[in-house]
């Protein structure tokens, strides 16, 4: 075989082969990617008061480069060690950490359910994982297996607002048709649940579900739960405004003392009437008007007195006359008569001297 026909040969046959391993992978299944952060075993599900929970969990790093995990470890137990870690990862790596947490009191008699939760922020993202443990308060049922009792398997639901944001941290009671009483507390995504066991039992029938949280409103529903199913649950809580106090106004302090008795008759008050600027210049003008016709009233009676008194004979002397009731200073105007009537005996005006007569 020549060597140009060998190689118009050779390049179909890569082509065919090419394709063929395109369509291979293509045909292979995808594998999921693992998720951020899982919860691998918890020492206990069903726990005395201050019994410790040991916890086994896994991060992995989906991204395609290194990054640095925050990894915190909390809800309803106590943590004591392991509670928060800050690991590198490389792109696809996994790495396994365990933490150690110490349940709560419980009520006597009562069984609460706490959630464990293990949240994880990786690349600018948060993930969650989470479990329910089982306190058992005192004189409660003693913990025992994890096999569910006969009835309701359990009880699962979420709370939001009224916005559909989910709420953290919502108390939850939750009360079978046997008068069976459970607590548990909502994660972080909202989300709660009681699973059922040989010394949790939840009879069929109705449950009712009561939720209650600082600055929200309580909220109650009921549902029914049939034997061997899990009871779904959706709880809306509605915020609650903050009371404010205000103090009273002066006008609300007062009228209690306003108002007057049934029957009894109130005075009003007098009214007052404002006086204008120009009415009171006018005041002084009045005043000297009235005293200026009283001062021609008192000339007007003096000169009728001298008219109706008797002249006297003789020589008569300059006299100050005053309005009758009144002093000198009262009067308003003097009257002088310096010459009486007929004028002074003499040939010029003067009385006679020495009796001797002047024309002789």
């Amino acid at each position: 075989m020549t060597t140009r026909l060998r190689a118009r040969w050779t390049r179909p046959a890569a082509l065919i082969t090419l394709t063929a391993g395109t369509i291979a992978v293509a045909a292979a299944p995808a594998v999921a990617a693992p998720e951020t952060v899982r919860i691998l075993s918890v020492s206990a599900e069903n726990v005395k008061p201050n019994e410790t929970v040991r916890v086994r969990y896994t991060v992995t790093n989906n991204g395609s480069r290194a990054e640095t995990a925050i990894v915190v470890v909390g809800g309803g137990l106590r943590c004591t060690s392991g509670c928060r870690v800050e690991p590198k990862l490389g792109p696809g790596r996994s790495q396994t950490f365990d933490t150690t947490l110490v349940a709560p009191d419980a009520r006597p008699g009562e069984i609460t359910g706490l959630n464990i939760s293990v949240g994880v922020r990786l690349a600018g993202q948060n993930s969650y994982d989470h479990k329910m443990v089982y306190v058992h308060g005192p004189g409660a049922p003693s913990p025992g297996g994890d096999k569910p009792a006969a009835g309701v398997k359990g009880v699962s639901g979420r709370v939001r607002d009224a916005g559909g944001k989910a709420i953290s941290g919502v108390a939850l009671t939750i009360q079978d048709s046997a008068g069976h009483e459970y607590r548990t507390t909502s994660g972080r995504t909202g989300q709660f649940s009681i699973t059922a066991s040989a010394a949790k039992t939840i009879a069929a029938g109705p449950i009712t579900v009561r939720a209650s949280k600082d600055g929200y409103g309580t909220a109650r529903t009921t549902v029914r739960g049939a034997a061997g199913d899990v009871a779904t649950v959706g709880l809306t809580l509605t915020a609650v405004a903050a009371p404010t106090t205000a103090s009273a106004s002066p006008a609300e302090e007062a009228e209690p003392v306003a108002v007057a008795d049934e029957g009894t008759a109130e005075a009003a008050p007098p009214s007052l009437k404002a006086v204008s600027d120009e009415g009171g210049s006018s005041v002084p003008f009045l005043l000297g008007g009235l005293l200026v016709v009283v001062g021609l009233g008192a000339l007007a009676l003096v000169l009728m007195r001298l008219r109706n008194t008797p002249e006297a004979a003789g020589p008569s002397t300059p006299q100050l006359l005053a309005p009758a009731g009144g002093s000198l200073a009262d009067a308003p105007t003097a009257i002088l008569r310096a010459v009486p009537e007929g004028g002074f005996p003499g040939s010029y005006g003067a009385p006679p001297q020495g009796g001797v007569d002047q024309n002789s």
